[in-house]
Parts: structure tokens; sequence; C-alpha cells
């Protein structure tokens, strides 16, 4: 087992800081947000260090800060050859960790989800996903990519989750204010997306198309619902939205 680090302590970090620490791997975590620090000494057992004590006393640390405070953490730690560094930081390219952490060299970009800790979240790695893997397969699929212009791709299709919620957010509303129960209608709405999702069966690079062709017949509401959204032009925005994303992530 490895003796894990975790700069920067926070919603992206605790669920990997538990998943791993149920594999068995001893875990230290920085005191940047003291709250998710103890609350993580309390459940498995993380020690608390400051920044370079993380260092210093871990073999594989996670890099899990915000990116426009990264330079500025970074910058003032002593890193060891041997690292081997995960960073989950979006917007912060390889060349620029390879100048911070050095001399390591041995680093990883990934994406992880607060869900990782049940399972069943993908994990696009770059520029090669073994460390990965050993470390999360098989319960979250680790995915290999092989440039951070694929990878920064996969970090703008993350977004998507918050602006489905949004989205779901406004339909459970309105059907709140149709049936006068807010809480029934927010339930239902989850529940309605999560479960629909599980049951999803298949890999194939069709299977979202055939899923809404098989509930968007001819003459459905649902078919109404979308044609109604290609028509306002929901689609292009939606692309639109992830080019920029994308394009940002690689400025």
């Amino acid at each position: 087992m490895s003796v894990i680090g975790f700069i920067g302590t926070g919603h992206i970090a605790a669920p990997m800081a538990r998943f791993l620490s149920g594999k068995g791997h001893r875990i230290n975590v920085s005191d940047r947000n003291a709250n998710v620090a103890q609350s993580l000494v309390n459940s498995i057992g993380a020690r608390v260090l400051d920044n370079q004590a993380v260092l210093d006393a871990s073999d594989i640390v996670f890099l899990c800060l915000r990116p426009h405070v990264a330079q500025a953490v970074l910058r003032d730690l002593t890193f060891r050859a041997d690292h081997r560094i995960v960073s989950v930081m979006a917007g912060v390219p390889l060349a620029t960790l390879t100048t911070l952490c050095a001399p390591a060299s041995d680093f990883t970009l990934t994406i992880p989800i607060g869900f990782l800790e049940q399972g069943g979240c993908p994990l696009p790695a770059c520029p090669q996903p073994d460390l990965l893997a050993s470390l999360f397969a098989p319960e979250n699929p680790v995915i290999g990519v092989a440039t951070e212009t694929g990878l920064n791709a996969h970090f703008a299709i993350c977004t998507m989750v918050p602006g489905m919620l949004d989205l779901m957010a406004t339909a459970a509303s309105w059907l709140g204010d149709q049936t006068g129960d807010q809480n029934g209608a927010a339930a239902y709405t989850t529940q309605l997306i999560a479960g629909f999702l599980v049951a999803v069966q298949g890999r194939d690079d069709k299977v979202l198309a055939r899923e809404r062709d098989a509930l968007a017949t001819d003459g459905t509401i649902s078919l109404q619902m979308v044609e109604a959204l290609r028509d306002d032009g929901v689609h292009d925005v939606l692309c639109d939205a992830l080019q920029a994303i994308s394009a940002r992530l690689g400025d």
C-alpha cells in the first residue's frame, strides 16, 4: 500500500481520500480547508500536515488546488524526483506542472467527480492511465487520453454536469409549481433521470442516440421535446459553450 498525500483538501479531494483509504492506503492531507481536513481525520484517520510535510511524507501526491492559486502555492514547495504526481486542476497544463514540481517527472492529469467514492466515475488519464488504474479501477473505469487537448475536451464535458443540474432544477421547479409540491417534484425529477441513466446499457458510440430514438418516436410528446430543443438552438449553444471552455483550458 502507498502513502498518498493531498495538497488542497476540498470537495474534490475528500471523496478520493475516502476511497483510497478504503483500499488500505495511508492518507495525508493539507490543512488548507480545516473543516474538510478534520472530517477526514474523524472518518478515515487521515493525518493533517502543512503542504511541505504532506510532500515529505507521501509517495503519491494529488494536486487539488484551485487553478488560480496553484502556482502561488506550488512554487514554494520542494518536490522529490520519486514523487508520482496526479493533478486534478483544470487549466494547469503539464508544462507548468513540470516546472513547478521539478525534479518530479511522473505526472498524470485527470478529472474526478465526487461520486467516484461510490464507483462508476469515468477517469480520463493523460498522458498514461497506469497509476490511476492501479488506484481506482475496477470500481471506476480509467480511460487513457493521449493528448492534453483531448483531456481538455473531457474537462469541458464535465461542465455539462452542473449545466444539466441547472436544467433539472428549472424543470423540477416548474413541476412543483404545477403540483404544489416542490419537494416531491425535486425527488421525482432527480430519480427519473438517475434511474434511467443507470438502466442504460451498452458502451458503443450509438447508445445515447439509440436510447433517445427509442423514446422520441413519431407523434410522441418525447419527440416534441427533442424537436423544440433543436429548433430553439439549444444544441448549437451547447457545442459553442463546449468549444469555448475547451479553448479556455488550452490558453
